[in-house]
């Protein structure tokens, strides 16, 4: 559907996005992951037709978006970051609204209101204002906005930002079922479980650059026959952190409070030696727990540090 061809943004002297290429394909959910301040908002707006791009281009269907806007603005949702929402009107004005910016009128629209309304679960909320609304109650009238008039695209970006379990839950599950409905998804997250979830593609960003793309497998690959260990602590972990970076066997750390993350080759053969050191400098361990590499691992052994860091 989208080919992104050498994106470059410029602030001043820093590259927020330094040369990124990558295609989205028809029907699919892709993933833009990485810790906040990557530069994933800053393609999404490139995309968007927001920021003009300091180099590369974007081509939809063979044509360049850059110099013509409007050819995927027609069918593109978007759902931004920030509530774009009026908060002293009631949902049902919100999308009636937005729904006349897209060129709906009369029973068409109301109808697609409806829709989008028991999409997101809030038909019985309709009529309340939205400064009444809970955070994760906004998030979710944010994207039925974005789905008034039935895009082939969707690009949600970060949309689960700062709420409650519960609406989190009911954005990943219909996120789900827009792409099984034949939807294509453009999702930006730093939150590495909700991309492995949702996503059949994930591209890995820092720094303004792509460090890795592929299927969820496939990242995982990268980290080889890598282990991931888990180890919970009674005590805050950093002092142990220079002990487990020396031994031969651990390829990285991960302190977080008051537990480890461990990436170490052959866990089965080396993890008796892995605790002696822990509780050899002092180390109270609670539990250990040893599983495959995620998301998260293959981020920390590209780049050494952890996705929120």
């Amino acid at each position: 559907m989208i080919e992104v061809k050498g994106l470059i943004r410029c602030y001043g002297d820093i590259k927020a996005v330094n040369g990124v290429s990558f295609e989205v394909k028809d029907d699919e959910i892709l993933g833009l992951l990485g810790p906040n301040g990557a530069g994933k908002t800053t393609v999404i707006s490139m995309i968007c037709g927001l920021l003009k791009p300091d180099g590369g281009d974007i081509l939809f269907d063979g044509k360049s978006v850059v110099k013509e806007p409007m050819i995927l603005k027609r069918i593109m949702g978007v759902v931004p970051q920030e509530i774009a929402l009026y908060p002293t009107l009631t949902a049902r004005e919100n999308l009636n609204f937005w729904g006349r910016m897209y060129g709906l009128s009369g029973k068409t629209l109301n109808q697609r209101i409806n829709s989008v309304l028991d999409i997101m679960g809030l038909s019985d909320r309709a009529d309340d204002r939205i400064d009444k609304y809970s955070g994760g109650m906004k998030r979710r009238i944010n994207i039925a906005a974005a789905l008034l008039h039935d895009p082939r695209l969707l690009i949600m970006d970060e949309p689960t930002v700062g709420i409650d379990p519960q609406s989190r839950n009911h954005i990943l599950e219909t996120t789900k079922r827009l792409n099984q409905q034949g939807m294509t998804i453009i999702y930006t997250s730093h939150y590495m479980e909700e991309v492995e979830y949702l996503c059949d593609r994930v591209a890995i960003m820092d720094h303004g650059r792509f460090i890795a793309m592929g299927t969820k497998d496939e990242l995982r690959a990268m980290v080889g026959s890598i282990d991931r260990v888990i180890i919970e602590l009674v005590m805050d972990g950093q002092s142990l952190y220079d002990v487990l970076k020396a031994l031969d066997f651990v390829r990285n750390v991960s302190v977080n409070e008051m537990s480890l993350e461990v990436l170490m080759c052959d866990a089965k053969a080396h993890l008796v030696e892995l605790i002696s050191s822990i509780t050899g400098h002092g180390g109270d361990i609670v539990s250990v727990k040893v599983e495959e590499p995620n998301l998260e691992s293959v981020f920390l052994h590209l780049t050494g540090r952890n996705l929120r860091d």
